[in-house]
């Protein structure tokens, strides 16, 4: 399953509007590791895809949006439950971290 690539405004809606439980990958194109964790976390979406929203931002598209997270280098995955911040997960993750991380969401 290929997430679904996000701005800041379908952001907003989906943690904020929506209180959807989702993942948000905070990657950019030009990361080698970006390219290992997210083909990871789109193997693990397949499995959570009807009870957890899957989502790519490329920081480089709005780095307003990264800042404002305080977050430091890519990738960063970040959990929302319920419209709040629930967590993140960075660099290398692995897949079981990855299942883990989502379990607690849902």
């Amino acid at each position: 399953m290929e997430l679904k690539k996000i701005n800041a405004d379908l952001f907003n809606k989906a943690i904020y509007d929506n209180n959807e439980a989702c993942v948000v990958a905070f990657t950019r194109h030009d990361c080698h590791v970006c390219k290992e964790v997210v083909p990871r976390l789109e193997e693990v979406a397949e499995k959570y895809q009807s009870k957890v929203g899957f989502y790519a931002l490329d920081v480089e598209q709005d780095k307003a949006l990264f800042k404002s997270f305080s977050l430091k280098g890519v990738p960063q995955l970040l959990f929302f439950k319920d419209g709040e911040f629930y967590g993140k997960l960075a660099g290398d993750v692995e897949e079981e971290d990855m299942v883990e991380k989502i379990e607690d969401l849902i």
